[in-house]
Formats: structure tokens, sequence, C-alpha cells
């Protein structure tokens, strides 16, 4: 995989030479034609169906969950999360694909979220999984607003801090996950302690920060004039953030709910 391409942006599905490798392509397509191109708008309608596609899937696999249709749900989980990694790498690499890979992407993905949701629930009440969904609307719109606001500006500065902080946080859950697979687990990661609490804490501010980078790539992609296709690759990379978020705040949630309740 192209170090270079990583190097762009802390989301590796969207970023500024991504956008413009793609721009500069010989796609037999006119430039001329505004229709053919990227826009802000195209890629906020994509993204409104790719999150529509993924709550559906969610809510689905959801009632399977609570139906008892799935039994052990680690299986199906770990199954899933692998196969939507796959999907999504294919999009990266394949963009023009992407108007068939993010939907299902998109649906297969929810089917993680929504089990995932449903073990929560199962255990902690419903409401931890409402909550969740709400805070992550409160971050996308705070974002949104700091970003049109100018608050907060995706400088050269700003995305080589959140793209190392982000590479390091996907280090750790990598070694996480290895680690797990013999019964270690990493001191602090996820655990209810203060120490825990304010690592989660961070990792919800570094996943919210990569939706600034999501905003404005989204924005230079359509000034760069990247091909159509490039609003799903854009609309792909914003829902798989939003998605890190949503999870990272419903497990922080579940934490602070299991130490409350000791």
């Amino acid at each position: 995989m192209s170090k270079n391409r990583f190097m762009s942006s802390s989301n590796p599905f969207v970023g500024d030479k991504a956008f413009a490798k793609n721009a500069q392509q010989d796609l037999g397509i006119s430039k001329g034609s505004s229709g053919n191109l990227m826009t802000v708008q195209g890629a906020v309608n994509k993204s409104l169906i790719l999150t529509g596609l993924l709550l559906v899937s969610s809510i689905f696999s959801w009632n399977l969950f609570t139906s008892g249709a799935i039994g052990n749900p680690m299986p199906y989980v770990m199954g899933a999360t692998f196969l939507a990694l796959g999907i999504a790498l294919l999009s990266f690499f394949k963009p023009t694909l992407a108007p068939i890979t993010a939907p299902i992407y998109a649906v297969v993905e929810g089917g993680v979220v929504g089990t995932i949701s449903a073990v929560y629930g199962s255990m902690l009440g419903s409401g931890i999984v409402i909550n969740a969904l709400l805070l992550t609307v409160l971050c996308l719109g705070s974002m949104l607003i700091a970003y049109k606001t100018g608050l907060i500006k995706a400088t050269k500065k700003f995305r080589a801090i959140i793209t190392t902080a982000t590479g390091a946080i996907m280090m750790i859950y990598l070694l996480s996950m290895v680690l797990n697979m013999f019964g270690v687990e990493i001191p602090y990661l996820h655990q209810g302690d203060f120490l825990g609490i304010g690592i989660s804490l961070f990792i919800i501010g570094i996943a919210c920060l990569n939706l600034i980078l999501d905003f404005d790539n989204i924005e230079k992609g359509a000034q760069m004039g990247a091909p159509k296709y490039m609003e799903w690759v854009s609309a792909l990379g914003l829902l798989i953030t939003l998605v890190w978020i949503y999870l990272e705040i419903l497990r922080l949630l579940a934490v602070i709910a299991a130490n409350s309740g000791d």
C-alpha cells in the first residue's frame, strides 16, 4: 500500500493525493461536463445513502441477535469485520468500484455495528445505545460547525498531528487484537479506572478530529475536479470515521456504566 497515500490524510480512503491522482487520470470523460465531476452536495448525498444502509443493516442484525438467531456473536462479528475491511481496501485500491463496494461495505459493517450494539444493549439496556448514537451525532455536528466557522482548520501541521496519532492508535488496536488471542490485555486500554477512561476520551477526541480532515478532503476533492465516483470514496471514508466514533463512545459508556454498578 502506498505510504504517500496514508500521509495525505489520517483516513486512508480520502485524501488530497488520492483525489488529485484520480482527477488527473484519463477517464474518457469530458472535464467540461460538471455532471461527471465530484461535488460537495454529491458527497453529502452519498454519505446519507451509506448511513441509511448501515442503519437498516444494524437494525436487522440487532433483531437477529435479540431473537436468538445469533448464538455466539464473536465469530459473526469477526468474520463480518474482516469482510468489511477487505471491501474497504478494495474501494481504496480501485476507487472506480466504490459506487458498488461502498454500499456493500455499509451493509456488512452495519451487521457488525448492530450486533455489537445488541450485545451491549442486552447487558446494560438499550439506553446506552441511544446515548452513544446521540453523542456521535453531537460530535458530528460540533466538528462540522468548528470546520465551517474556521475554529479548527485542516492545516499541514494539524494533518500531521492527527495522522500520527491515528496511526499510533491503529497500531495499538492491532497489537491488542494479537495479544488477546493469547489471553494478554494491554494495560489501561478500555479499562474503568481514571487513566483508562482518560485514554478512551483521548481516542474519541482523535476520532472526532478526523472528521475535520474528512470535511476538508471532500471540499478539496470537489475543488480539484475529481471524478464522480470519488463521492462514494469520500462518503465511505466519512462513514468509517463515524463508525469508529460511535463504537468508541459505546465502549466508554459501557465501562462507565459497569463501574457505576459495582
